[in-house]
């Protein structure tokens, strides 16, 4: 199965993640992001039912997350630098308060009010709450004061967080830096790719 790794091409400007989804268990879709149902679900916990303030990973780099388009099957990653980029540029285009329902309608009065990245995971904030969190892990803090939506996660109607968002797909970008190379460029890669398997087989 293919591993494709997406990245956040920030010339493009519409790329990275526009919104934070309450769902049962994260589901595959055609149109987002989506964490797998069995083996990537990621649960938040309630910190303070009074509060109602709730504590999830909104997202976890170098994680294959199953993904199928038609009848081609295959995995997304992230690297620990497009988690940080995406949750950098979430909060700069004031994205917070855009949540969502099982990723089909967006819902008032849910907002993120805390985000970050995990740098020591024995000392963060994420092991007060058993998270299981690893570096580079992106952790966010989410207040609901949204009624119905609270007696819903009172209920178990909603029990992780997925990701909504638009990104590239990095051997998209390296093929597009290929086509936009000049003849000369061109000529001059030909010749180090050559050089280079020339290289390995008198290693081998």
């Amino acid at each position: 199965m293919d591993t494709i790794e997406l990245i956040i091409d920030e010339q493009l400007g519409e790329e990275g993640i526009n919104a934070i989804s309450l769902v049962e268990f994260p589901a595959i879709e055609e149109n987002f992001v989506a964490l797998s149902k069995d083996q990537h679900k990621v649960e938040f916990k309630t910190v303070d039912k009074e509060k109602r303030i709730i504590v999830g990973l909104a997202l976890v780099p170098d994680k294959l997350i199953y993904r199928r388009r038609g009848d081609y099957e295959y995995n997304i990653t992230f690297s620990k630098e497009t988690v940080r980029k995406a949750s950098e540029l979430y909060l700069k285009r004031l994205k917070n308060n855009n949540t969502t329902l099982e990723h089909q309608e967006f819902t008032s009065g849910v907002s993120v009010i805390e985000s970050w990245i995990v740098e020591d995971p024995k000392q963060d904030k994420t092991a007060l709450y058993n998270l299981n969190a690893k570096e580079g892990d992106w952790a966010v803090v989410m207040k609901i004061d949204n009624d119905a939506v609270w007696q819903d996660v009172k209920n178990g109607k909603y029990l992780g967080l997925s990701i909504e968002g638009i990104f590239s797909d990095k051997k998209e970008e390296e093929m597009s830096a290929v086509e936009d190379m000049t003849e000369e460029e061109a000529k001059i890669l030909l010749q180090e790719i050559k050089d280079y398997l020339e290289n390995e087989s008198k290693i081998l």
